[in-house]
């Protein structure tokens, strides 16, 4: 009888800790992260995401199972791993930038898909609209204001007449900002001269290509442009052309200015929309959204190297003057 109460008190400890761990277990979570190539603007994104669902009560290595993997810039490696983790099958997959966003929605119709730092998510054909998609697919939007962004450029460079533009013509974002400038600089007195750069390792020649046929050169967050800017702010200084960016992490990396967004409060804000899928709401019901806070960095010592010396005023109504 003895032994056959141990055995009976052994099942019954068994059944205790199983359904004192059972919450656990329910409570676990797994976000599998992708990006189209590392660079400080989508680093911020990625590790903002983290830190909204650290906020949320979701803790890598804790409650929270944290997988990330960049393409490294490679249209193909971003199709592979959007098939690896859709194969995963995660609670959600979140995609920073367009290419990687493209990959997984062309990978998946279930699996809950966040994506980040899209301008255009309509254009990229992600989602009909702004609204409720009734899909899996919700994200958060990067899209500037154009109109800003040439006043930041007459600001800067106020007898602009020829803009250029380094661009990865296969980016669905970059694209789409090209023929938006096309429409507005006109508007402005002003004309676009563009450049194609469809690798990273093109940035500098494009670059060089635009010497003598521009007054200002723009970038955009073009994933090859921003991960390659040391060569183009070398173009920018060696032959005195101004450069401004719609990223701000590219000033404290060679540009004049930039009127930007905060990448890493882009991250949070996608974090969140991540976390209310972790908690149950369906992303086809969930609105894709914006960030509309704009920050101007300033760098006079790029300034300088570059020919333009930067008004008081615009040098007063910087958030951030990089030294």
């Amino acid at each position: 009888m003895l032994i056959g109460k141990k055995h009976f008190l052994t099942a019954g400890a068994m059944a205790l800790a199983l359904a004192i761990g059972a919450p656990a277990v329910a409570q676990q979570k797994s976000v599998a992260v992708t990006a189209i190539v590392e660079h400080p603007a989508l680093d911020a994104v990625r590790d903002g995401v983290k830190d909204a669902l650290k906020q949320a009560g979701y803790e890598a290595g804790k409650n929270l199972k944290w997988q990330y993997q960049s393409a490294q810039g490679n249209n193909g490696t971003a199709a592979q791993i959007a098939r690896k983790f859709v194969g995963d099958r995660p609670d959600v997959i979140v995609a920073i930038a367009t290419p990687s966003a493209q990959a997984v929605v062309a990978a998946t119709k279930d699996v809950p898909v966040v994506y980040s730092a899209v301008t255009d998510p309509v254009a990229a054909q992600l989602v009909k609209s702004m609204e409720p998609s009734g899909t899996n697919v919700t994200g958060v939007s990067d899209l500037l204001a154009l109109d800003k962004q040439i006043d930041l450029i007459k600001k800067v460079v106020p007898n602009a007449k020829r803009v250029g533009m380094v661009y990865n013509p296969g980016e669905a974002n970059s694209v789409v900002v090209v023929k938006q400038l096309q429409d507005l600089l006109p508007k402005s007195g002003m004309s676009l001269v563009e450049a194609a750069a469809p690798r990273s390792v093109d940035v500098a020649s494009a670059a060089r290509s635009l010497i003598g046929k521009v007054d200002v050169i723009y970038t955009n967050t073009d994933n090859n442009v921003v991960s390659a800017y040391e060569s183009l702010v070398k173009v920018g200084n060696d032959a005195k052309i101004p450069l401004i960016a719609s990223d701000t992490d590219s000033v404290k990396r060679g540009a004049i200015a930039a009127l930007g967004i905060n990448y890493h409060d882009l991250g949070m804000q996608t974090g969140k929309v991540v976390a209310r899928i972790l908690k149950g709401e369906k992303p086809g019901a969930i609105p894709s959204e914006t960030i509309s806070k704009l920050e101007l960095y300033v760098n006079p010592g790029a300034a300088a190297k570059q020919g333009v010396t930067l008004s008081d005023a615009l040098l007063k109504s910087a958030a951030q003057v990089v030294k």
